[in-house]
């Protein structure tokens, strides 16, 4: 399990982040989501141990990250640009990482073979989408405890996705691998991720189980027979949309409950629609929610 409590970072006068809170289930896909500036990159590079917290603590099965061999040998940090020297090839890289983690060079061939890469080609040829690839290949083949990946989509064309959010799923289901990914792709996050982080101007919005902060929400579709005006619908929503004769509610708690408020409207028909996890980001963003403390499991 990973804790991460309070975490306070800054770079000279910017604050990077100012209290972001989580608790990582052990075997889980765990998003870290926010607009550009919110603080991701900064608190994966403090989670690695790249970087050293201002304040809080970032903690491994009870043990401080930074500066702790024994933790690091058991994660794996790819960042969003990933160093490599000039004439490097996947041979060399494969050389390095076999030193250090307990290294399948039989999976890092199949993954190089399934993606297409030459392991003896240098790595400086490849274009961006094969470079990630290959890094990718590389991280599954290190076969860690923790895996942290800075923008894992990131330059992959649809089969190499495919291919990776198989792995991650099939890694957390093993219970073999907790992976922390970053990302701006919230569709394909919401493909495999099992919990999650909402972080908006350094601090945690919101987060935990993400199936149990989705059913928390619920989005309805509404048509009387006559235009109805915004004003009429005195309701407590989260977001409304009029058009015309067709509302469209977004409400918070309790489904059933909320149904049966709106049927005193007299509809023609209610329709609830799914919401995923775009649009409950949106949400969250959009509102400017924030949560002070984000309970066990990262909940808001």
């Amino acid at each position: 399990m990973i804790r991460l409590t309070d975490i306070t970072k800054s770079y000279g006068k910017t604050k990077a982040l100012t209290g972001a809170s989580a608790t990582i289930p052990t075997g889980c896909v765990f998003g870290v989501v926010g607009v550009n500036g919110a603080g991701k990159s900064t608190l994966l590079r403090l989670m690695a141990g790249v970087l050293r917290a201002d304040g809080g603590k970032i903690e491994y099965d009870g043990e401080d990250v930074f500066e702790n061999e024994k933790v690091k040998r058991n994660l794996f940090f790819l960042p969003d640009e990933p160093y490599y020297g000039g004439n490097t090839t996947g041979k060399t890289l494969e050389a390095l990482y076999s030193a250090y983690y307990p290294f399948s060079k039989d999976l890092f061939k199949d993954w190089c073979e399934k993606f297409g890469l030459d392991r003896n080609a240098p790595v400086r040829n490849f274009s961006k989408g094969m470079k990630r690839q290959m890094f990718l290949s590389l991280a599954l083949s290190s076969q860690p405890k923790y895996l942290i990946i800075d923008e894992a989509f990131d330059g992959l064309d649809p089969g190499a996705r495919l291919e990776f959010k198989r792995a991650l799923i099939r890694l957390s289901e093993e219970n073999t691998c907790t992976a922390i990914i970053a990302s701006h792709s919230l569709r394909e996050l919401s493909d495999i991720c099992t919990h999650f982080a909402l972080i908006s101007e350094g601090k945690t919005v919101c987060g935990g189980d993400l199936n149990d902060n989705l059913q928390n929400i619920h989005k309805f579709q509404i048509a009387f027979r006559e235009t109805i005006d915004r004003a009429a619908l005195r309701f407590d929503f989260v977001k409304c949309e009029v058009s015309g004769r067709v509302a469209t509610l977004i409400v918070q708690g309790d489904g059933d409950r909320a149904r049966e408020e709106l049927q005193k409207l007299s509809p023609i028909f209610i329709e609830e629609l799914p919401l995923d996890f775009e649009e409950f980001f949106l949400l969250k963003t959009q509102r400017g929610q924030t949560e002070e403390n984000v309970p066990e499991g990262g909940n808001s």
